[in-house]
């Protein structure tokens, strides 16, 4: 568990759905949180604190609590959105499946950015793949019975687990410790190929959204 301070918390929010059902059945609405992560024991004022947006999917929103005690936002990520970056894991897992058999990184952001510069379309890509590569290194060591030998390439583990939804299979994997594992797979912080850490702002709380209609 991270320590307690003004960054939130991201915990995993398992519920086995794509980001298309989750925005459609407003699932955020379900999540709960039993327990503060920072008092087990009880004996904290630990409350729901609304929602925020994610802007992609459209139509996203984060179920959140607040402990005052400690002064930390917990934040409750369904399994199909990559954390602490815009999207979803299908689609950060896609786009470097894209580089990996394209036949040049150029043509990769191209085709994945095509309404951007191609240098700010390749720092885009080039990110992504340095987070997810950190990430595969980490995850081969956890889970040598699976991936013993595996190259670290999206590729790769796709093939040696026979299935191209790989990331979220693996954030449900039990033997992989999600808050210490970096983003976006992880529920960390970014951590890039230095080991310098992208902290980002907490979030602004906004309000619930309307209740649907029965």
């Amino acid at each position: 568990m991270q320590p307690p301070g003004p960054w939130p918390v991201l915990l995993r929010f398992q519920t086995g759905l794509t980001s298309e059902e989750y925005v459609s059945r407003e699932v955020w609405r379900e999540a709960s949180l039993p327990y503060c992560p920072n008092h087990r024991q009880g004996g904290c004022s630990l409350a729901r604190h609304g929602t925020y947006e994610r802007k992609t999917p459209p139509g996203t929103r984060i179920a959140r609590w607040y402990c005052r005690e400690s002064h930390t936002t917990f934040n409750l990520l369904p399994d199909c959105l990559a954390a602490r970056l815009p999207g979803t894991l299908q689609a950060l897992e896609d786009a470097v499946v894209e580089a990996e058999q394209s036949v040049s990184l150029e043509a990769a952001a191209t085709a994945l950015r095509p309404t951007i510069e191609l240098p700010g379309a390749l720092r885009w890509l080039r990110r992504r793949r340095q987070y997810l590569y950190h990430s595969l290194v980490v995850i081969i060591g956890l889970l040598p019975e699976l991936l013993v030998g595996c190259a670290p390439t999206m590729t790769a583990v796709r093939l040696r687990l026979g299935q191209d939804a790989v990331l979220m299979h693996l954030r449900g994997c039990a033997a992989i410790p999600l808050l210490q594992l970096p983003a976006p797979l992880g529920l960390s912080s970014l951590t890039g190929a230095t080991g310098g850490v992208n902290r980002r702002h907490q979030q602004p709380m906004g309000p619930d959204p309307p209740v649907a209609a029965a």
